[in-house]
């Protein structure tokens, strides 16, 4: 099917993020045909769902840790997120696509032109067997949850080791746990600093008397460079599970113990109310690998994990409006509470 045209009239190369959105919300802008366009929006891209593919565009945001501000920029980024995302989900990212004007100044997706944005496409997995909907459904199986850890252990098995001295992989931890308890003490998110407080003593205080635990990790060259966003709404289930939307903007992020990285998905199982899964998401991490991790180093990277996430939260407070920010400030204290618990095993 050739590529069609929308009348979208410009006379320079620079477009408006929302003129792009509108275009893109139209069926008639894929060249594959849709009837349907579902748009949603994060903070740092717009995703668009057509009948059998996904198109995301990265927004030309800039902070601290990631910058998206060029065009340049966005087009490199998603080259990476497909080169990265081919690790564990092979053939479903499909291609960097361009947002061009074409002969006429007029915008077209893909095609001839002159580029003014860039677009990651892939294939459209089915939502039903995504993980967080197969756990709030209760349709997940072990058997799935077997093949995916399989299949993650043999990706951290193969992956080179990334070198880091044992004493400065444990100060990277002192220092990711201080962050995260500077930003949720904040008085402006009216957490209570009680309970952040307790839960960043107890994480310090296995640090201080358990420092061997941590330092092993890197001693045995556990480090590599996972996936960096293991969430099960990233994970598509099956006899050949697809794991989607890596983190691809900071490699600094995607430098892991894979203990961390699994711990991560096993609390999200949790905060989904699946803790049979957290259980077994481990049982069968042993079962397939030499790794044999103690509990309190499970336990700490799921509380480490759990504060991230909580922090993620209340940043979305700032980017909504107040009656929503209520579910923002609800889940950042779910999330604390998860950690606190998961404190509570190795004091």
């Amino acid at each position: 099917m050739p590529v069609m045209a929308v009348e979208t009239k410009v006379n320079h190369h620079e477009v408006p993020l929302q003129e792009k959105v509108k275009f893109l919300k139209r069926p008639e802008a894929y060249p594959e045909g849709t009837g349907l366009v579902e748009a949603g929006e994060t903070h740092m891209s717009w995703v668009f769902l057509t009948d059998r593919f996904v198109y995301k565009m990265k927004k030309p945001v800039h902070y601290d840790f990631l910058d998206y501000s060029t065009l340049e920029a966005r087009r490199y980024f998603c080259e990476e997120e497909i080169r990265l995302n081919r690790r564990l989900a092979g053939a479903v990212y499909l291609a960097a696509v361009p947002l061009v004007f074409d002969h006429a100044g007029q915008l077209q997706l893909g095609g001839a032109g002159i580029a003014v944005e860039w677009l990651v496409k892939m294939k459209r997995l089915p939502h039903e067997r995504m993980l967080d909907c197969s756990i709030r459904n209760r349709t997940v199986r072990e058997d799935e949850i077997r093949a995916l850890i399989f299949r993650l252990a043999r990706f951290y098995q193969r992956a080179v080791p990334v070198s880091m001295e044992p004493d400065l992989y444990l100060e990277r931890i002192r220092e990711r746990t201080d962050d995260n308890r500077q930003e949720l003490t904040l008085p402006k998110f009216g957490l209570p600093n009680g309970q952040v407080g307790r839960i960043h003593q107890a994480q310090h205080d296995l640090l201080d008397r358990s420092p061997e635990i941590f330092k092993a990790r890197a001693a045995e060259k556990r480090i590599v460079e996972a996936h960096g966003d293991l969430r099960p709404e990233h994970v598509c289930l099956g006899p050949e599970p697809v794991i989607i939307d890596c983190l691809e903007f900071e490699r600094e992020f995607r430098i892991l113990d894979p203990v961390e990285e699994l711990a991560f998905l096993a609390m999200e199982c949790e905060m989904l109310g699946a803790e049979e899964l957290s259980r077994l998401i481990f049982t069968v991490y042993q079962e397939s690998s030499a790794d044999r991790p103690p509990d309190c180093l499970i336990d700490y990277y799921k509380s480490y994990r759990a504060c991230l996430r909580a922090k993620i939260a209340l940043w979305h407070i700032e980017e909504v409006t107040e009656s929503e920010s209520a579910h923002w400030r609800s889940r950042a204290r779910d999330y604390l509470s998860l950690a606190e618990g998961y404190v509570g095993r190795f004091r």
